[in-house]
């Protein structure tokens, strides 16, 4: 490569010229994914390498920072970092060559390696990382080559280069048009292969086109089971404010001609069910409260649905479990793995394979088109999205995705109570106030809430009308001396088996968090 002069010598040029290459890189490797391998984008497999490969203090970190909106923020981060890789590749590859190289095709190596890493990764998964690496070099030596300064017209042909004038300079309007090129068309490359790649979509219509069967049995919200207090957070949650937390960077778009459930293990008959014979099995709904184990006590990670389905432990039966087995591992299409005692799934609770979920089925984003629901377990042992197999085992024998990341084998709810009304920091009238909120204890039941101002006693609240036990319940606390000034609000719930909710401060690491909720008001 020819030698850079004046403002060559600089890192700005250089830099841009990385950031243009590797722009142009993946936006080509985006188009060759959606060609032939729609699950291996090279961002989307570094994301899902970096999620599961971090440990839980950063997974808990994430969540705890950005919420739901982890996913969003994981991206956001990749592409920080490979702007910033992508500079410095083209200031050392201008300075110190072939370094910069060794940059681009180490990233592209990374990216080969996570897209080959991926449950249920075909032949072609490595092939748009390659692309996206080699098109990401060639770009970069095109567009160093432009910085090399043309020769002054008053020097001669025959100078040597170590003696040549360094009053050369770079046509910098020139090279900018090159660098903004290879942008523009790497953003062109990425949003071709948004085009094409309309698996998603395609599914999504599907979805669409679905009517589920009506449900053999029933479920429905009692009378006073909402007691309609502005601010509190409604009985059932509607599907686009129910929470999603899971290890999918990018959706799994799963056609329900193609799914199937798988049962085997330790079983004496293996099971197959395919979305037909499912949707004609006797379907029931059941409404039932999940909560992410990495909600905090206050937290919003938990919501309560209308679901449709079939009992998992009915289709157990049918495989004739062994004895010796303790515990089911449930394997999404993307790899993740959940581990639930066997038990849970074969006694009286309603543990369901889900289609629907308030009235409709079930969301992308939240299944589609079968899920697990097991009340009473946080969802890291349990609620298995895009569930496509069931292997009956034991726990000495089998760990899941996120018991190989130090949390616990066994993760049942803990009894818990939330105040939403008034929120944080939030101002009231003196005099008569209401307070209220949410608690749970799922598969055991609610029997009471209490609150308390400040220092003094605890007193009760009234509890709205259950819908079962493994549902949430509203409260509210009628406060009528509610004085001018800051004042402290705790909340406690009483669990139906004579349980009272702990105030002692747990993480959510192992096994979820405990503690009392607590708000300031201002009475003013």
């Amino acid at each position: 490569m020819p030698e850079t002069r004046g403002p060559a010598r600089g890192w700005v040029l250089p830099a841009a010229a990385g950031v243009a290459s590797v722009a142009l890189g993946l936006g080509v490797g985006q188009l060759v994914a959606a060609v032939v391998a729609p699950a291996s984008s090279p961002v989307v497999v570094v994301g899902s390498l970096l999620i599961d490969l971090a440990p839980p203090w950063a997974k808990d970190t994430a969540i705890a920072l950005f919420g739901t909106a982890d996913k969003a923020a994981l991206l956001v981060g990749i592409g920080l970092v490979l702007l910033a890789v992508a500079g410095a590749a083209g200031v050392l590859e201008a300075r110190r060559p072939p370094w910069g190289m060794v940059v681009v095709g180490a990233v592209g190596v990374v990216g080969a390696v996570a897209a080959a890493s991926r449950a249920n990764a075909s032949m072609l998964a490595i092939v748009p990382s390659a692309v996206a690496a080699i098109t990401a070099m060639l770009a970069l030596t095109f567009l160093l080559r432009k910085l090399a300064p043309a020769p002054d017209a008053t020097t001669d042909a025959t100078t040597a280069p170590d003696t040549a004038p360094t009053t050369a300079s770079v046509d910098r309007r020139r090279f900018l048009g090159w660098a903004g090129g290879a942008v523009a068309i790497g953003a062109l490359a990425a949003l071709g292969g948004y085009a094409l790649q309309a698996g998603a979509r395609a599914i999504t219509a599907v979805r669409d086109a679905i009517r589920l069967p009506t449900a053999a049995t029933t479920a429905s919200v009692p009378a006073g089971a909402e007691l309609g207090i502005d601010g509190l957070t409604p009985v059932v949650t509607p599907n686009a404010e129910f929470y999603r937390i899971d290890t999918a960077l990018a959706v799994p778009a799963v056609d329900p001609a193609d799914w199937s459930l798988r049962i085997h293990g330790l079983v004496d008959r293996e099971v197959t069910l395919t979305w037909d014979e499912l949707l004609a099995l006797p379907l029931e709904e059941s409404i039932t409260t999940l909560a992410c184990v990495s909600n905090e006590v206050g937290g919003t990670l938990i919501g309560n649905a209308l679901w449709l389905g079939y009992p998992i432990r009915e289709l157990l039966a049918r495989a004739g479990p062994s004895a010796d087995a303790d515990m089911v591992l449930s394997r999404s299409i993307d790899g993740f793995t959940a581990s639930t005692p066997l038990e849970v799934l074969q006694d009286d609770r309603n543990a369901i394979l889900a289609v629907g979920m308030n009235g409709e089925p079930l969301p992308t984003e939240h299944g589609f088109p079968v899920r697990m629901v097991v009340p009473g377990l946080y969802g890291y042992v349990s609620a298995t999205k895009w569930v496509v197999d069931l292997e009956v085992t034991r726990f000495d024998a089998a760990s899941a995705y996120w018991t190989d990341r130090g949390w616990s084998e066994r993760g049942p709810i803990k009894l818990s109570s939330r105040i939403d009304v008034p929120r944080q920091g939030q101002s009231v009238s003196p005099g008569s106030a209401v307070l209220a909120g949410v608690a749970w204890h799922q598969h055991v039941g609610v029997a009471g809430v209490e609150v308390r101002i400040d220092d003094g006693e605890w007193r009760p609240a009234e509890l709205a009308t259950a819908i079962n036990d493994d549902t949430w319940v509203q409260w509210k606390y009628d406060w009528p001396d509610a004085a001018a000034g800051s004042h402290s609000v705790r909340v406690r719930a009483l669990g139906a088996d004579g349980e009272v909710q702990t105030a002692s401060r747990q993480g959510v690491v192992p096994d979820g968090a405990t503690g009392l909720d607590e708000v300031t008001v201002e009475v003013r």
